[in-house]
């Protein structure tokens, strides 16, 4: 047996089972398991009581929870959906969100907050598709114009977003050109392996085999769909990418060949059981674990970053929602321009990846993931109250969940 300890990731474990509990016991509190996850991870870790560390089993369990987070974020997107316009809107929001968050970037980097602008603007401009999803059925809006339009400008976001990190800053090194390269080589390979799964999902025989197999212990369809998952991760690597990039890919082809569940209603629940109930809380609570929160408390000027980042953070993905103003109405873009700024997940990736490579400092990163907790926090109940005023009637009482089948990123 491998000298390793499991006594940290028990801890952790706990954590994991506490958070969605206590938010049970409390619903009206309206708080996302995964933000008492993140703050239970501080608890524990160097930065409250130190009883936990990140060592090597949390370290790789946290590793593949966050491949796990971008393969079901990738799973949720509707391809069929993203035309017309919708995808115009989705598209031009996201490109108002990287000029505005340039020049937010690019004032925090003359103040000294970051060396890297594009990496500010990056890291502001997803928004949390797992957390937007529960506010929009809580408000029944999930299938109307407002929810679609949430929706389409959400899976672009996270889409770009992964794209752009991965693209200009991939830890693995080389120039922006030889990446884009590199990125339409991979993007191919994509394509025919999309074609490829496609194909086989058709094969009358071959269905017949993963039927048979579906719901014995062997689980046919989750294995093949962790293959996709590490293959692309792998690939990713392989190409000199992030690996987030090939998760969300590899979810994405899934969710674009498994179409039709009717011959197996339980595929996707079991995917979400095996990413949150055990895999996606270990990244979150490790994500508080490392998270430089006692560096930021004895800062009063990196404390001070926390409402300027979440200010930014409003700006910069709540701005572009006027451009539906006049098709939308005025308390649904408002209600639009919350849940589009209402990140975390994603938060928590690029500024770990912003760490690793010396653009950020551990303050400056532990600022902008408190940022994404209060954008969590508050910008959703905001905009369910602004829903829920625009439509007659009663509205259940929204189950502050962790993120729902994305989501059901981050």
């Amino acid at each position: 047996m491998p000298d390793v300890s499991f006594t940290n990731l028990l801890v952790v474990a706990a954590v994991a089972v506490l958070a969605p509990l206590a938010v049970g016991f409390a619903p009206r509190l309206r708080i996302p398991a995964v933000v008492l996850e993140i703050v239970g991870g501080i608890i524990i870790g160097p930065s409250g009581f130190g009883w936990v560390r990140a060592d090597l089993p949390v370290q790789i369990l946290a590793l593949f929870g966050l491949a796990f987070l971008l393969f079901l974020a990738g799973l949720e997107i509707d391809v069929h959906q993203l035309r017309g316009r919708l995808l115009r809107f989705a598209v031009l929001g996201y490109l108002a969100t990287l000029v505005l968050g340039y020049g937010a970037g690019a004032s925090f980097a003359a103040a000294g907050w970051t060396s890297e602008p594009l990496l500010l603007a990056i890291t502001l401009s997803a928004t949390s598709l797992g957390l937007v999803v529960p506010v929009l059925k809580d408000a029944g809006q999930v299938h109307g114009e407002v929810g679609q339009t949430a929706l389409a400008a959400a899976s672009i976001a996270d889409f770009a977003a992964i794209v752009l990190l991965s693209l200009f800053f991939s830890a693995s090194g080389g120039s922006t050109g030889a990446r884009v390269v590199v990125l339409g080589a991979f993007a191919g390979l994509v394509a025919v392996t999309g074609v490829v799964v496609s194909g086989a999902a058709r094969s009358m025989r071959l269905g017949q085999v993963l039927v048979r197999l579906q719901d014995t212990t062997a689980e046919i369809r989750v294995r093949f769909a962790v293959l996709l998952l590490v293959a692309f991760t792998v690939l990713a690597e392989r190409f000199g990418l992030e690996s987030i990039l090939g998760a969300f890919l590899a979810g994405a082809i899934v969710g674009l060949v498994d179409r039709d569940s009717s011959s197996h209603p339980n595929f996707r629940t079991k995917l979400d059981a095996i990413g949150y109930g055990f895999l996606v809380p270990v990244f979150f609570v490790s994500s508080g674990i490392r998270l430089n929160l006692t560096g930021l408390l004895h800062s009063p000027s990196g404390l001070a970053r926390v409402p300027v980042f979440l200010l930014a953070l409003l700006a910069v993905r709540g701005l572009p929602a006027l451009l539906g103003l006049r098709a939308n109405g005025t308390r649904p873009t408002l209600a639009l321009g919350l849940l589009q700024a209402t990140s975390l997940p994603f938060i928590v990736t690029a500024t770990q990846i912003g760490v690793a490579l010396g653009k950020l400092s551990s303050v400056t990163a532990a600022a902008l993931v408190c940022a994404g907790l209060l954008s969590v926090l508050i910008f959703p109940l905001i905009a369910l109250g602004l829903l829920r005023r625009g439509k007659p009637g009663s509205a259940p009482v929204p189950a502050a969940t962790q993120p729902a089948p994305e989501p059901n990123l981050t």
